[in-house]
């Protein structure tokens, strides 16, 4: 709170203030001047402003930040004076009247005892709130009762989502509103993305929600929503702090079970190459439940960055579906078996992770080995063709020329050939057509002669002059696959 009758008080004053002025610095309007003793009795009055003069004022107060106007009468003015009220009311500044001489310091003081008292209730509020959260923490769901009481706390719904951006129902929290729920797991998605610890205050929708990233940089284990409160003010920034504090808490000593849990994933996948089906059945039983069924699909994955979050991710996709997906790491590799039910969660999970995946074909589980290795080679030609995904039935359908497919050698085919097409166009011969009829004939010289109708000696001389406008010797069996090859490819050219 601030007095001033300067015509400019702004230079002096700080926004989200009341102003208290005995309006000295505005002329006395004809007939309302106070005739007490301090008064401008005596004096002769100024001429009266126009209205830009107190607009002007009033604008500068708005623009400024002051959120109301005291100003006293039977001081210096009798009454409010007219273009005041009216300039106030036209931009929206509560105009207070300060009648009968009240002192501003009464006033000062009366709302400084007010703002003291209003302090310590919120700094109570505070305390109260965080000691029922500290006992919310010391039960056996403390998680659940941490969040619940924050809710109760706030007056406002709480989610927690997981380190996938999977929201976690709580049993006695209200759900996030439908009209924004999808649009606030997109948010978190996309912070958990960056990887990094983060707090922001978002508008969804029209909605006010503040979203805080859980867990260590590189390494986050969630995110916790509130909404439906405006920023937070210093002693609700305390509650949620120390809500912030216990979730992590309670995050961080689930991820030293997590690490647990995938050296065991590891030692039980290496029995199954091993052979010792039944002991990692056995032990897998006693951890998830089962190992997933026959016929499998080994997928393999390596990545050069690994995203944040994705084992997380393969360990909540895992535990949904109790065994029926099953993940280890092998050195880089990254390794997820499962049957061909769940084989589409677990690509889509991949993908938007942005891994390079190869996937084997079915086998049972004597067969994994061989499996492995088919989803590695897979995999590895996912990566030079630069696709997210490549199946090793892909490979093995096509050979070889399968392989040249996928490059589309059809460009490269043609420019081998040009040299012979350019020939051809130019000396009417029919060079190209005899190579296609000699490799259809398994390149046996006398069954292609008979085939074009032309002498044996004919048609050697045709090959040998093919080989010379190519740059290569047909007689040797490198060059002569070569262009074998190519005119396989030409048509894709």
């Amino acid at each position: 709170m601030h007095s001033s009758d300067l015509e400019d008080p702004t230079p002096f004053l700080d926004a989200g203030q009341l102003l208290l002025t005995d309006g000295t610095q505005f002329p006395v309007e004809a007939g309302t001047g106070t005739t007490a003793a301090g008064s401008l009795t005596g004096r002769e009055s100024p001429q009266v402003p126009n209205s830009q003069g107190y607009e002007g004022y009033v604008r500068r107060l708005v623009d400024h930040g002051i959120v109301g106007l005291g100003f006293a009468t039977q001081v210096i003015h009798g009454t409010l004076p007219k273009g005041l009220e009216e300039a106030c009311r036209s931009q929206g500044l509560p105009l207070l009247e300060v009648p009968d001489r009240t002192p501003f310091i009464a006033i000062i003081r009366m709302v400084a005892d007010h703002l003291a008292k209003e302090e310590h209730a919120r700094a109570e509020w505070s305390l109260q709130a965080q000691r029922a959260i500290s006992r919310a923490a010391l039960r056996p769901d403390g998680l659940t009762s941490i969040l619940g009481e924050l809710e109760r706390q706030l007056h406002s719904w709480v989610a927690l989502y997981d380190a996938a951006g999977n929201y976690v129902r709580m049993p006695r929290n209200r759900p996030v509103p439908s009209t924004i729920a999808d649009e606030v797991a997109l948010r978190v998605r996309t912070a958990l993305d960056l990887g990094t610890r983060s707090a922001s205050h978002q508008d969804i929708h029209g909605e006010s929600v503040t979203l805080q990233t859980l867990g260590r940089k590189g390494s986050l284990r969630g995110a916790l929503v509130l909404g439906a409160i405006e920023p937070l003010d210093p002693a609700r920034a305390d509650i949620v702090n120390s809500v912030i504090g216990l979730a992590s808490l309670a995050l961080e000593q689930a991820r030293t079970l997590d690490t647990a849990r995938r050296h065991l994933r590891a030692g039980v996948f290496e029995q199954l190459l091993a052979g010792s089906t039944d002991v990692a059945i056995s032990t897998a039983r006693q951890v998830w439940g089962q190992l997933p069924r026959a016929p499998l699909l080994v997928t393999a994955s390596r990545q050069d960055s690994p995203a944040p979050n994705l084992l997380e991710a393969l360990e909540l996709l895992a535990d949904d579906h109790r065994g029926a997906v099953f993940y280890a790491m092998r050195g880089e590799l990254l390794i997820v078996l499962t049957g061909r039910a769940h084989q589409d969660k677990v690509l889509e999970l991949l993908r938007r992770h942005g891994a390079v995946c190869g996937v084997s074909t079915e086998v049972d589980m004597d067969g994994l080995p061989g499996a492995l290795e088919e989803a590695t080679r897979a995999m590895r030609r996912a990566a030079e063709l630069n696709r997210p995904v490549v199946n090793f039935s892909e490979l093995s359908d096509g050979g070889m020329l399968g392989l040249l497919r996928e490059e589309e050698a059809g460009p490269v085919a043609r420019g081998l050939l040009q040299p012979l097409i350019a020939h051809d166009t130019a000396q009417q011969t029919e060079l190209l057509e005899t190579v296609l009829q000699w490799f259809a004939n398994d390149c046996v010289w006398d069954t292609t002669a008979r085939h074009l109708g032309v002498h044996r000696h004919t048609l050697r001389n045709r090959i040998d002059s093919a080989g010379r406008i190519l740059g290569l010797n047909l007689d040797g069996m490198r060059d002569r696959l070569e262009l074998y090859a190519a005119v396989q490819f030409l048509d894709n050219a």
